[in-house]
């Protein structure tokens, strides 16, 4: 099974282009999900969690506070870092469990990892796919979809790697700056080309 990596700065379309994927019947695996059902309150890692940053993170029903935790480590560089050393195996631990059962149904699956490129390479990833848009409108939809400042916005893009950086990183690149229709033709000929690859990688 062909595992192609989904990524693309804060508010670029990420989870659009992933549901248009999925439209076709294509599976897909987003790591932030894994992250929430790794750190559920039954969890070793919610506990660690709690022990690191303190009660001030939890929500009274004893979930956490995401928002407060990703403000948080967006605004430090070590606490970010404590946090992706405890998630970072777990995720791909379950990542890796969820594509064994995948792998004898499907062609090709999606894989979205927001921090693909800032993250140390995942094994599992055999091609990468970058949604790309402008950053004014990165900015409008992450402050509309989070209600937060533009200047938050701003400081959680500064954490990751540049737009040229990503774009030159990418096997594969959908752009973001149009209309919908514009998008869904983009896929449409992404998925015929995933096929494909999918179907000489397992001719080999």
């Amino acid at each position: 099974m062909l595992v192609i990596g989904l990524t693309g700065g804060i508010g670029s379309g990420k989870t659009t282009v992933a549901d248009l994927f999925a439209g076709k019947s294509v599976p897909v695996i987003d790591t932030d999900q894994l992250a929430r059902d790794v750190t559920q309150p039954d969890t070793e890692a919610f506990q660690e969690i709690i022990d690191h940053f303190g009660l001030s993170i939890v929500q009274n029903n004893m979930t956490l506070n995401r928002r407060a935790l990703r403000q948080i480590v967006f605004s430090d560089a070590t606490q970010r870092q404590w946090l992706e050393n405890l998630l970072h195996p777990l995720i791909r631990m379950e990542l890796k469990s969820q594509l064994n059962r995948l792998e004898k149904h499907h062609r090709y699956c999606i894989v979205v990892i927001p921090l693909l490129f800032e993250s140390e390479p995942n094994p599992v990833i055999q091609r990468t796919l970058v949604v790309d848009a402008p950053r004014a409108h990165q900015i409008e939809r992450t402050q509309h979809r989070d209600q937060i400042t533009p200047q938050a916005v701003e400081a959680i893009m500064n954490t990751q790697i540049t737009q040229e950086e990503r774009l030159a990183r990418a096997d594969d690149i959908i752009y973001n700056d149009a209309s919908l229709k514009h998008l869904s033709e983009q896929v449409d000929q992404l998925h015929e080309h995933y096929i494909l690859m999918a179907s000489k990688l397992n001719e080999k």
